[in-house]
């Protein structure tokens, strides 16, 4: 068993990550929960998907957030005739009658897979091993991913003509699924005057958190305590997705099955994640219902008669939010 961080030294390094999202969120503006979600998500070791239409900052926030970090991004826009080769990287033949193994743009910590659903199935999958193992294979040989390592995909919701919907089993191991909308008029005439001072002073390239700190921070957020009363509801919102027929008939008609046992993960580490930044080593009932929809929605499956009513899986999550009650 670890010994307990000292409460200064807690203190100090939950300060830098909060101090990061307060600098995130001045360099994007009106996108609070991607920034928030992102930061979540690198503390808790998981990866992120954020749908929202183009130019609302999505691409902005990863990249800045990596210049924050003094971390390694890369970029890949994922097309139909994208192969798997081209995110891994792949042997080349040298002039010394060699194979060299060449690193592709998933070696690096930050990782942005932008529309990752025009990628086919072939390209996905290869995704997939990236982000659960933590590691690439090409032939006969597995190359370790850089440490930390964060993948934000991106999908369109706009356009869907030529896409690829991603699997269930490839959305559950997603940590968080975010949603953007267009900025207010506040948040757009902010951005104005962001970019005309970008374009006089430059962008700022100060380092708030080192990697280093990424892995005190998780060994930190291990050790924030979760009380039996908490994991209970966890579990119990959880269950109702399996067996909404036993709080809803309603419920039951629009859920066509409900989240694994990964979402009970996610879900408990993001609330640890939240306490820890706002100061505390316990978690409370608002850590868990804040992250709901964002860690279960996305691995909840409607059905015809909820999608024909325009029901969105957050409309779920929060109709079951009503029946199961913090004990």
């Amino acid at each position: 068993m670890t010994d307990p961080i000292a409460p200064t030294a807690q203190a100090d390094i939950a300060s830098a990550f909060c101090d990061l999202i307060e600098q995130l969120s001045t360099e994007v503006v009106g996108q609070s929960e991607v920034i928030r979600g992102l930061v979540l998500a690198l503390l808790c070791d998981g990866h992120v998907l954020v749908e929202g239409p183009p130019g609302t900052g999505k691409t902005r926030a990863v990249k800045t957030m990596a210049r924050h970090l003094a971390a390694g991004f890369g970029r890949i826009q994922f097309t139909p005739d994208l192969l798997p080769a081209d995110l891994t990287g792949s042997d080349v033949y040298t002039a010394d009658r060699e194979l060299v193994f060449q690193q592709g743009p998933i070696f690096n910590h930050l990782i942005l897979a932008d529309e990752i659903n025009r990628a086919p199935a072939r390209v996905q999958s290869a995704l997939l091993e990236a982000m659960e193992e933590k590691q690439v294979t090409v032939g006969t040989h597995t190359y370790a991913l850089p440490h930390p390592f964060l993948v934000m995909a991106t999908q369109n919701s706009l356009d869907q003509e030529g896409t690829y919907p991603l699997p269930e089993a490839q959305l559950d191991r997603f940590l968080m699924k975010l949603t953007v909308d267009y900025p207010s008029r506040e948040a757009d005439l902010s951005i104005l005057k962001l970019q005309q001072a970008e374009e006089q002073r430059g962008l700022p390239h100060e380092a708030l958190v080192g990697l280093d700190q990424v892995t005190k921070a998780r060994e930190q957020i291990s050790q924030v305590r979760v009380s039996d009363a908490i994991e209970q509801y966890i579990v119990d919102v959880v269950q109702a997705t399996r067996h909404p027929e036993q709080y809803s008939e309603q419920l039951a008609a629009w859920l066509r099955h409900g989240v694994s046992a990964r979402a009970i993960l996610s879900l408990h580490r993001v609330a640890r994640a939240s306490a820890w930044l706002k100061g505390r080593d316990y978690v409370v009932p608002e850590d868990v219902k804040e992250y709901l929809a964002p860690c279960l929605a996305h691995r909840l499956s409607l059905s015809y008669e909820a999608l024909a009513n325009s029901v969105t899986t957050r409309d779920l999550i929060e109709a079951l939010s009503e029946h199961v009650v913090a004990r």
